[in-house]
């Protein structure tokens, strides 16, 4: 899906929704390969959500855009820019996307980020983590923009896929990132809040949305993901993916 208003004129190859794309992404950015894996997510009921290797560290969700999600979008960012929301965790990462057709890398970076896993040393996305600090998050954009560290392995990614590349890079379909977070500390008390939060990141929003409490964080995000998303439209064109711990399965 093309960036957000005021985008760079940059178009990449839009991302396959495949696992083994995603690991090798993530693989070539930096993951350690024992850490962790993306793995399918078969469907929303319990049984299938049973099979995910567990402990699942961040969700991605390929979607449909379409007028009616538009709508909503942008009265959920006027909402939350009038009214407010929780606390998001200060040492959550976000970054804008201005790049057409990034979402996927985006999506990867927001998962990957802030999930609890290890990367090899001067890798490129601990660079990327270690230039971005301090940066706002239309700065980090700007970073991704124009740094070589990502859009190659991007290119190699979206290319080795189980479908051609496409002529036409135009597309309706976007990709977005669900992750865990504590709340923020409370200023009343200055004590360590231990409630986690499910947060959905998201370039083309206007900041980290926070999805409520987290439970059961792989519950919690189908639920949001019928919720929000199924519920709205008789597309069938969704797909889920889970950063799950450890290496990939045989």
């Amino acid at each position: 899906m093309s960036g957000s208003e005021g985008s760079s004129s940059s178009r990449w190859i839009p991302l396959e929704s495949n696992p083994e794309v995603l690991t090798q992404w993530a693989v070539k950015a930096g993951l350690i390969p024992t850490q962790a894996h993306f793995e399918d997510i078969y469907g929303l009921d319990s049984e299938l959500l049973g099979m995910v290797s567990q402990p699942v560290k961040a969700v991605i969700l390929l979607f449909p855009i379409s007028e009616v999600y538009e709508q909503k979008r942008r009265e959920e960012d006027e909402r939350i820019a009038a009214q407010g929301q929780p606390a998001i965790d200060p040492t959550v990462f976000w970054m804008k996307q201005t790049i057409s057709n990034a979402c996927g890398t985006m999506a990867l970076l927001h998962a990957l980020i802030n999930s609890d896993v290890t990367f090899a040393p001067e890798s490129p996305i601990e660079k990327f983590i270690d230039i971005c600090k301090d940066k706002t998050p239309l700065e980090r954009a700007k970073i991704l923009e124009t740094t070589p560290l990502f859009a190659n392995i991007h290119a190699d990614a979206a290319s080795g896929g189980q479908t051609a590349v496409p002529t036409n890079l135009d597309t309706d379909l976007h990709f977005t990132c669900f992750v865990q977070a504590p709340s923020p500390p409370t200023r009343e008390e200055g004590i360590p809040a231990k409630q986690m939060r499910v947060l959905e990141l998201d370039g083309r929003r206007a900041g980290p949305v926070d999805r409520g409490e987290c439970k059961d964080f792989l519950s919690d995000v189908a639920k949001i993901v019928k919720e929000n998303y199924i519920a709205h439209t008789a597309s069938m064109q969704f797909s889920l993916i889970a950063l799950s711990g450890g290496p990939t399965l045989d």
